[in-house]
């Protein structure tokens, strides 16, 4: 399992590089760079997003993706007060959260636990009652008999 409180971005695309096996004269053609400059962002705690893309692109797995989720489970939830003034955002606004396996099972394992009831899992992250109720149907085999 991947600590996505400390994020190395260097160290976990390497690590897919490594498992698709993709020969490194390749990944330098792509990237337009010699070797070294590829092991040196191995070695980076963090990319740019535009080295970050071509990556993802590369390695066809979307490594944004591990930042949103650490948003999900390290952010501290907004407050939402409906009678304040909603302030319009020039930028995309996104309707569905981005709900991965590992969240999935984070989720189902605080419940079978007894950390957190299923209303403080919708309450506190703001998980639909019904799809709180799908993944628990779905994934029975995790709940405590």
């Amino acid at each position: 399992m991947i600590n996505l409180k400390d994020i190395h971005i260097g160290n976990l695309v390497e690590k897919k590089w490594q498992e698709l096996d993709i020969p490194l004269d390749r990944v330098c053609n792509f990237f337009r760079c010699d070797e070294q400059e590829i092991k040196n962002m191995f070695q980076q705690k963090e990319l740019d997003t535009g080295n970050l893309l071509r990556w993802s692109k590369l390695l066809e797995y979307d490594f944004f993706r591990l930042y949103s989720q650490h948003l999900i489970f390290y952010s501290p939830p907004a407050v939402n007060n409906k009678n304040e003034k909603q302030i319009p955002c020039s930028l995309p606004v996104f309707r569905k959260s981005l709900y991965t396996q590992e969240l999935i099972d984070f989720i189902i394992e605080l419940i079978n636990i007894g950390e957190k009831t299923k209303q403080e899992v919708i309450t506190d992250y703001k998980i639909p009652k019904t799809t709180l109720y799908k993944w628990i149907s779905k994934y029975r085999s995790y709940e405590r008999e």
